[in-house]
């Protein structure tokens, strides 16, 4: 009797030891960030209306149609004056860039945005122990996670990872490899770091698929600092709830739709194809369809599935379904919408499909205008928004969307950790956001040349040149 007591003892005791080392081993499975930095670069990299002028009258490849291909461009991309362009193009050396252009513009940005990253958290580079970079269209040798290795002194058993290619939703699949690490190893420190390289990637041709990409794509860049200490819990700003990672580069038409290449006459660029929103639309469906049971309450899916049955029994209803419009009501389990500033039309187009209203878009359109497209690091630079705006409290859950070459959309979930309330890069004009007006000066100052009707007799301004 006695033996079968301690065995029953024993039992229980080893469940609960079980089931301890299990919940202690999933906290520390956890993903924090504790901090992130966005770049902002020198004032004298602003492009402003009369600079983005004579940017383009350099282009001795543009005719009359283009230029007025450019204007309609312009004016509807949902940019301000105040986007940065890379010191070669200020230079006016956009045509002929070098390696060297490639490397100042991302050596300028590690050592400001990393070093006021550790300095706020009051972090050592030799504690770092994941670093995860991700700049697609610019691979130098050694690799930029080297060159951060070899400018902060890091240690030599640093797990680092360089990551080309993966286009503007780079950012949460460096994410997604950093919570993978974090699954396996405890008690570590990993930095982020996401960009674009635009100085070796300025397009100087006349194809209209290629040329809308200077008109989007701006400077930037971002580091993150994240960890699954137990014990910087408290510390952390955000907390990962899930991540979904959706890829359709088996379609020919979406790994199609947009990608680096030559046009012609040689220039090298970035071409976006007419496809683009028909492929994206796929991949947001389909990642919808998995991130939805992970993001919404079970009161929602359950309304859903209820709502779904009624429709398909009652077959003499004459209610057209809108396709365009998501039936799941994702304000339910989202507070705020952290959205990719790949356009206004993206922009536009995430808020149609989630039924979003225009303060849920805010933060991204207002990034888009101040900052433009930034690639990767978008993302954080429309976080920094609300964060500056004071938008983030303690307990409110985030949603991030972007999309990229591929084609990809991946997305994933923040729990905000504490009141939010830094101001980062957007410290010097948040407060003069939203603007009474959006409108373009471009329209203004350049809406003479739609007037214009005999391509052989234009000739470019004086200003232009």
């Amino acid at each position: 009797m006695e033996f079968l007591t301690i065995l029953y003892v024993f039992i229980v005791l080893y469940l609960c030891y079980l089931i301890w080392k299990l919940f202690d081993q999933r906290r520390d499975q956890e993903c924090y960030i504790l901090a992130y930095q966005c770049y902002k670069p020198s004032d004298d990299r602003k492009l402003g209306t009369d600079c983005c002028g004579k940017i383009i009258g350099r282009n001795k490849k543009l005719g009359l149609n283009e230029y007025k291909f450019l204007l309609k461009a312009v004016v509807s991309s949902g940019l301000g004056e105040q986007t940065y362009a890379p010191i070669n193009v200020m230079e006016g050396r956009e045509a002929n860039p070098t390696l060297n252009d490639g490397i100042i513009e991302m050596d300028e940005f590690f050592k400001d945005s990393i070093s006021k990253l550790l300095a706020k958290t009051n972090i050592s580079p030799s504690q770092i122990d994941v670093l995860v970079v991700n700049v697609s269209m610019f691979a130098a040798l050694p690799s930029l996670a080297s060159r951060i290795i070899q400018h902060y002194k890091m240690r030599h058993d640093i797990k680092a990872f360089n990551l080309t290619g993966m286009g503007c939703s780079a950012s949460l699949i460096s994410l997604d490899i950093i919570k993978n690490i974090f699954m396996s190893q405890k008690n570590k420190y990993a930095l982020l770091v996401t960009s674009e390289s635009l100085s070796p990637n300025w397009y100087s041709g006349n194809d209209r698929s290629m040329i809308l990409a200077n008109c989007l794509f701006r400077a930037g860049g971002c580091a993150i600092l994240l960890t699954n200490k137990r014990s910087l819990k408290d510390k952390a700003i955000l907390k990962l709830k899930c991540l979904v990672r959706t890829h359709h580069g088996a379609r020919d038409d979406a790994y199609s739709c947009c990608h680096q290449k030559e046009d012609d006459q040689g220039s090298l660029g970035f071409y976006l194809g007419k496809n683009l929103p028909k492929a994206a639309s796929r991949a947001f469906v389909d990642n919808l369809r998995v991130l939805s049971p992970k993001v919404l309450p079970t009161r929602e899916l359950l309304r859903f599935t209820i709502a779904s049955l009624i429709k398909r029994l009652n077959k003499s209803s004459s209610t057209k379904i809108n396709n365009t419009k998501s039936p799941l009501n994702f304000k339910s389990g989202v507070d705020h919408f952290c959205l990719h500033t790949g356009g206004k039309a993206v922009i536009d187009g995430i808020g149609m499909s989630l039924d979003l209203c225009d303060c849920d878009l805010e933060p991204a359109r207002m990034t888009l205008h101040r900052f433009g497209n930034t690639s990767a690091s978008s993302l954080w630079y429309v976080l920094g928004y609300m964060e500056a705006k004071k938008r983030l409290k303690k307990g409110d859950r985030v949603l991030m969307i972007s999309f990229g070459a591929g084609f990809k959309c991946n997305s994933c979930l923040w729990e905000v950790m504490k009141d939010l309330k830094d101001r980062n890069v957007w410290d010097d004009c948040i407060d003069d956001y939203p603007p009474e007006s959006l409108a373009n000066p471009f329209m203004e100052r350049f809406g003479w040349i739609n007037n214009v009707e005999d391509p052989s007799t234009f000739q470019i301004p004086d200003f232009l040149k």
